[in-house]
């Protein structure tokens, strides 16, 4: 009733033998801790079936709620899949978005101009004390703020962004979990209006509207 496993074990196979060796070796551990079963729960395969009728007699048995809903609720789970089908059939170009990201980030990083080679002299300053460098004044060999030179590198915010949609929205198509009370495919419609709420938020935030977090 704590809804603890107490015994499990990996079944090489469903056949009946090996399905009533199991419900065996369940009765053999209940005996000894001296707890009383009071009701199976399981599928509706046969070899369960007949093998708890059998090892527990009176004892009453379950159907797997899961197993029951999810056979209840099979005509909405075909619905529900071909709404998926048409989902996934209107959000197209994820892909081609990304290689344009990826090609612009390329095409950035040809133009940017090579890093100027170190002199001997400049090498020679990042070896001065800090101690040193602390108290040298401004402009002189050694003060703090020229010993590194070259540009730092641009980050790509915006391409940035635009990858993280598509990697989320890519996992949403993928995603086909949930059971027969909560559908993939509703959960896959509510996440994909998540999207583009936080698309049509980015967008008033650009055209000057109100601030608001993704």
């Amino acid at each position: 009733m704590r809804k603890r496993v107490w015994f499990a074990e990996p079944l090489l196979s469903s056949a009946t033998q090996e399905v009533r060796r199991l419900i065996i070796l369940a009765r053999q551990w209940a005996e000894p801790l001296g707890k009383p079963v009071r009701a199976w729960m399981s599928d509706k395969q046969d070899a369960f079936v007949t093998a708890i009728a059998d090892e527990f007699v009176g004892v009453p048995q379950r159907y797997c709620h899961n197993h029951f809903l999810r056979d209840m609720a099979q005509p909405v789970l075909d619905l529900d899949s071909q709404t998926k089908v048409k989902m996934r059939r209107k959000v197209r170009g994820l892909r081609a978005i990304e290689r344009r990201v990826l090609a612009d980030r390329r095409r950035a990083a040809a133009s940017e101009p090579p890093l100027p080679q170190e002199s001997p002299q400049s090498a020679d300053a990042l070896l001065i004390d800090p101690s040193a460098a602390a108290t040298a004044a401004p402009g002189a060999q050694g003060a703090r703020g020229l010993a590194t030179t070259g540009n730092a590198p641009v980050e790509d915010e915006a391409g940035e962004v635009v990858l993280g949609y598509c990697a989320a929205v890519r996992g949403m198509l993928n995603n086909s979990q949930g059971g027969p009370l909560r559908p993939p495919g509703v959960r896959m419609r509510e996440a994909l209006q998540d999207v583009r709420a936080s698309l049509d938020r980015n967008l008033q935030a650009q055209k000057g509207g109100l601030q608001s977090r993704c």
